[in-house]
Order: C-alpha cells, then structure tokens, then sequence
C-alpha cells in the first residue's frame, strides 16, 4: 500500500506542478527589507494543488520598480533580475509540458521526475524561492552620539589645533546596494519577510563607531564643527569609506544620506576656541590698538560716573595702568604701520623681453637673432608649416589650395603603392579589392635593412637617406 501510495503521489504532485506560476510582489513596505514571493492564484485558478517551493518551468515573474528579484535553488541563488518587467523562468530543473510542448524529450523529463518522486516517497526533492528585496532608499533613521565625539578643529588664520567633545543627531538613510550579498550574509531563507528592526540597532552601533574616523577626515577639510550641516554630502562619503568593510563589502548596504540636525560642543570648549581666536585678533597691532582705545574710552566712562573716588584719582589709575603695561595705543598703531613694511617682499626683476625675431638654437638652448647661432655656429631651423605645403615652383610655404607667390596649384597626393585596375590602391602583391595580381613591369622599392619606403616606390634614390643601404633588386617588393 505504500509503494501505491507514493506512486501517486508522485504521479499527482508531478501532474499539479504542470501548471506554470505567476509571481508578483506588492509595494515592500518602508520596515521590509526582504520577502518571500508568493505564487498568484485567484478563485477561478486550476493551479491550487502544486508544491509551495517548486517553481515550474516557463514561469513568470514580475519584478516591480525599487525591488530585486533572486531565485533560490537548493539554497543557492541562481538567477537574480532588478530590471523592472516581466521575467520567464526558462531554466527551471522542474520541467513542464506546457513550456516545451508534448514533444518525446519533454514527456520523457516529465516521467523521470515522476520516477525521482517516487523514490522520495512521492515529495518533490528540491527546493525552488523565490525573494524580493526592497532597493529603495530607507529614510528616517535617526541617530544621536549619547557620549560626546572628539573632533580636531584646525584654524589656521588663528594658529588653532585642538581636539574639542562634541554632540551630534540627525537622520541617515540607507538602501540594499548589493541584494546578493544582502541574502547571503544577512537574511538567507527567510519564510515570510525580513523586517529593518532587526538590523537598525547595529547598524546604528556601526554608525556611532565609525563617526570619529569620518570627522577625523572632514577636519582635515578645514571644516569647522558648526558648520558641519552645509557639509552633509562630504561627510557620506566620508561614512561610506570607514564602513565599507562591513556594509557595503559584507552586507550589500551603503548610506544614500547623512543629516545633520544639531551639532554643539561643550560650553568650556566653545568658551575656549573664543578666547584664542580672539587672542589671535589681537597678534595684529592695529587690531589691538584700536580695542586698548576702546578700553580706555570704557574706562574713562566708568571714571566719570565714579562720585566716590573722585574722576582725578580715577584717571590717575588709569594713567598709572597704562604706564606699567608699557605700551600705549599710540605705539601700537606705529608697530602696525611697521609690519606691511618689513614683512613686504622685494619684489623680483621683471625677467628681460625676448628681442625680436628671435629663435632658440636646438643644440645648445642659446637664443639668437641672425641666421647662425652665435654659441656652436648651428644654422637657424627651417620653420615648419602648419597643416600646409611647400610651392614646387617658387618654394613658398602655402596653406591654401594655390600659391599666393606665383599662383601654382596645389600638387595632388601621390598614391602610395601602385593603382589597380579597379581603382584601389594597393601596396601588396595582390589587390584587396578584386584579388587582381601587382603589374610585373612596375617595380616598387623599400629598404630591406631598415624598412624605410620613398615617396614615389617606383622612384627610389640612389642611396636609403636612413641607414644608407643601396637600393637594388633585392629592395623590391
């Protein structure tokens, strides 16, 4: 009775997988990385009987815009589609006779997996998925560093390099870059869908961790701390490069954004950087003049409003204040109108204007004006026309097509080889057009010692002007 039993079995479960399938996945919700495609089958439908995880051959498989489409077989992926469209499925390992038609090799598939169920008891011994990932980008992560990061602030103009604490939140974004990985490393066989939740806390750990590494890298831009919101793309990017190992290389992953919403350092910090970006103001003379003034004003101010002391004694400690510091304002604006003086740069000679009509001789680099060089004697070089020709008659160099000289007419290129019978021109032994053979009484000349080919092959001179080889019978082609 078992063996009857499992005879069909298989025989019904191979009939039931017959049907072709049609997968098709709604809009993956925001919190849904990963899920299961489910086969499509209405009230009206034959195909209510398959297996779950058979996908028969000829199968479709629509693949939406911002989804990846992977087909698992025994585990292993064996075919991936992110190309939104319909996909067939036309190499399946569970054949159909609906996809190769009632041919003998097609039936005779069908009656092997008959007969390879039968000896499983009559189940299908394989495993067909099919997976559908969301490839769109995933907002609203928001992150906080729940202990202050260290920052470098580098202020050249003030001579500032110091590591401060700061805090920062925001949101990021991030999306599923590589699907294949992403199953693989992360979800593998899930049965239904693969929620976000159980992967934001660490990635969201990852991200904390790799934030001082990517400040490190934006404050070596020159950015300050404060202004790390107008600079969101740089510090991606920077993020991107510190988790590439384990996001992008491990688990398919990449951040798409990066914002920025409050970014502040500790008060003791900021009260800091204050005092020696205004420490460093006063390094100018001028600047510091112009708040000792300043100061003075204030205080002669408050002296005058001094009833008890009385203004005498008031400005008398003043005076006396301005004594033992030993500089006045007076001082300090001569010392700035010192400094662009000292620190201002000789300038340079102007370097001399070359004469006129004058050349650089090749062998030795001295400029010279007539015809010879006057340092080694070498002749002026010839100028060398630009996209022109040299008039045969009166040796003007030309550009257009007739000599502005005597009027002569530009020479025609000369054919570089000899003119077949149909017009081709050829350097070979045979044309390449019709096959035709070279005339034997137009012999063509090049150099058999260093390769070198006239003008005119059928006008060769005396002597190779390269290595200086005669030419004779044996430099014909």
């Amino acid at each position: 009775m078992g063996l009857i039993k499992a005879a069909l079995g298989a025989a019904g479960g191979v009939m039931a997988d017959q049907w072709k399938e049609y997968f098709y996945c709604e809009a993956l919700p925001a919190n849904i990385l990963a899920v299961k495609g489910q086969k499509r089958a209405g009230s009206r439908s034959s195909n209510t009987k398959g297996s779950d995880n058979i996908i028969t051959n000829g199968s479709i498989i629509a693949v939406a815009d911002g989804q990846c489409m992977l087909i698992v077989e025994q585990g292993k992926v064996v075919d991936v589609c992110a190309e939104p469209g319909e996909y067939t499925y036309d190499t399946s390992t569970e054949p159909s006779i609906f996809a190769g038609g009632l041919n003998k090799d097609n039936i005779m598939r069908v009656l092997a997996t008959v007969g390879k169920r039968f000896t499983f008891g009559g189940e299908a011994p394989k495993d067909q998925r099919v997976y559908y990932f969301n490839t769109k980008e995933l907002i609203g992560n928001k992150y906080g560093t729940p202990s202050p990061v260290p920052f470098r602030v580098v202020d050249q103009r003030a001579g500032i390099d110091i590591d401060i604490a700061i805090r920062c939140f925001g949101e990021y974004s991030y999306r599923v870059s590589n699907p294949l990985l992403f199953y693989t490393n992360v979800c593998g066989n899930v049965e239904s869908g693969y929620d976000r939740g159980q992967l934001d806390s660490q990635l969201k750990t990852e991200l904390l961790t790799a934030m001082q590494p990517a400040f490190a890298r934006i404050s070596e831009m020159g950015i300050r701390y404060s202004a790390l919101p107008g600079h969101t793309q740089e510090l991606a990017e920077a993020l991107n490069d510190v988790l590439s190992a384990k996001w992008r290389d491990l688990r398919g992953l990449e951040i798409v954004s990066f914002g920025v919403s409050s970014v502040k350092a500790s008060e003791e910090d900021e009260q800091m950087i204050k005092e020696m970006q205004r420490n460093a103001a006063f390094m100018d003379p001028t600047r510091a003049a112009a708040h000792l003034v300043g100061a003075q004003a204030s205080a002669m101010q408050s002296a005058a409003q001094n009833q008890g002391a009385g203004p005498a004694m008031a400005f008398m400690g003043m005076n006396m204040a301005g004594q033992m510091g030993g500089m006045n304002a007076q001082n300090l604006y001569q010392m700035g109108q010192q400094q662009p003086q000292v620190q201002q740069p000789t300038p340079a000679p102007a370097p001399a204007a070359p004469a006129a009509n004058s050349w650089a001789c090749p062998a030795c680099g001295a400029t010279a004006t007539g015809k010879f060089c006057p340092e080694c004697g070498a002749k002026k070089p010839e100028p060398k026309p630009v996209d022109g020709w040299i008039c045969p008659g009166c040796g003007a160099t030309v550009t257009g097509k007739f000599c502005p000289e005597c009027g002569a007419k530009k020479p025609e290129p000369k054919p570089e080889g000899w003119v077949c019978s149909c017009g081709a021109v050829n350097k070979g032994k045979f044309c390449a057009e019709c096959g035709a053979k070279k005339p034997a009484g137009i012999p063509q000349y090049k150099c058999d010692k260093c390769g070198w080919e006239p003008a005119d092959p059928t006008k060769p001179p005396k002597f190779c002007p390269e290595c200086g080889d005669p030419f004779d019978d044996g430099d014909i082609q």
